[in-house]
């Protein structure tokens, strides 16, 4: 049976592939991955052959222990699936049969998504009221949120917009490229530049890929150093966030996330290991000064692989979270999560 594959008939004769039809769901680009994820698991339901609610939920936790295996970072997914699973077990038992049961979980799973993809257009309207016109905005890496809020800003005020590169993916030359082309003023600053720009600003905007439930924010790597910064500078720090990004977990630090592995700042287990080619490679730009005649050097993928991808931003340093569900402290993200899952 290949990777992914769900059985969801008792007798083994129905398989689905939740995993390739997650990726499939994904290549539309306005769909983030916690939508991706619960679509996936409405049609996992479509093809379950589940006869009980017991035997219903352990196959959606099933689809959804394959989706976290086979995703590099899990968070937002997990996210998605835990909002979905929670909904369909807390679902009212009203139909008929289980079979209506579950056709009717499949049509409440599909039209939640339908109206969650308007959400970054709410969130987008909640946060025009915080920006002003002539306002010198942070933004870090890439986010379809932050883009909409600034892309809508730019429509009725003048904004310019600072993003970092946000390496070693390079993502911030997305949001550049973007804004720019929809003519807002904006420049690339390096990631070691965050505290020089700083005072150039008047708030930092950044996305999520969830909100967890002490109200801190779980982004990019380089989320936590700029809300750092942002605070000892005195300058509001705001996170963008979708309520389906709102994720039942407590990390006390960054070593709490799932996506912390023991590779990730390991040392060489060797001296010669360290002994490697530092060629420019896809991960770094083309140009820049160097102090020495060999040209830029680049980490290698060996190294970019020792580094996390997402970092936790604590409460105390943010200011305001916007979502669909309103401008929240990270307090009141806190109640409304207790809220989302309580029945």
């Amino acid at each position: 049976m290949p990777p992914g594959t769900i059985v969801a008939g008792k007798d083994g004769s129905s398989q689905f592939d939740i995993f390739a039809t997650y990726q499939s769901i994904l290549k539309n680009e306005e769909i983030s991955t916690p939508l991706a994820a619960i679509l996936a698991l409405t049609e996992l339901i479509e093809k379950s052959n589940a006869g009980t609610m017991f035997e219903l939920v352990k196959a959606l936790n099933d689809g959804a222990e394959v989706l976290k295996e086979r995703t590099p970072n899990p968070i937002s997914l997990n996210a998605g699936c835990e909002l979905f699973i929670a909904f369909a077990y807390l679902f009212p038992h009203d139909s008929d049969s289980f079979s209506g049961l579950k056709t009717e979980l499949v049509k409440q799973g599909q039209r939640y998504a339908a109206e969650a993809l308007t959400y970054r257009e709410k969130i987008a309207k909640l946060a025009l009221g915080f920006i002003k016109d002539g306002s010198v905005i942070l933004t870090h890496s890439y986010s379809r949120v932050v883009m909409k809020t600034l892309l809508r800003a730019h429509e009725r005020k003048r904004i310019s917009v600072y993003v970092t590169e946000a390496r070693p993916r390079g993502l911030g030359l997305r949001t550049y490229d973007e804004l720019t082309a929809a003519g807002i003023p904006c420049t690339v600053v390096l990631d070691s530049a965050v505290s020089y720009v700083m005072d150039q600003v008047d708030f930092v905007l950044v996305g999520s890929e969830a909100v967890v439930e002490s109200g801190g924010l779980i982004n990019a790597v380089g989320s936590n150093q700029i809300a750092i910064i942002a605070k000892a500078a005195n300058k509001p720090f705001y996170a963008l966030a979708e309520s389906y990004k709102f994720h039942r977990l407590f990390p006390l630090s960054q070593y709490d996330l799932p996506t912390h592995n023991p590779s990730i700042l390991s040392f060489p287990l060797s001296s010669a290991a360290t002994a490697v080619s530092h060629s420019p490679s896809s991960i770094g730009p083309s140009g820049g000064k160097t102090l020495t005649s060999e040209g830029p050097r680049f980490m290698t993928q060996e190294q970019v692989a020792c580094n996390p991808d997402v970092d936790y931003t604590r409460p105390d340093l943010i200011s305001l979270v916007f979502s669909d569900v309103g401008s929240l402290t990270p307090e009141g993200v806190s109640q409304y999560l207790v809220g989302m899952f309580a029945g």
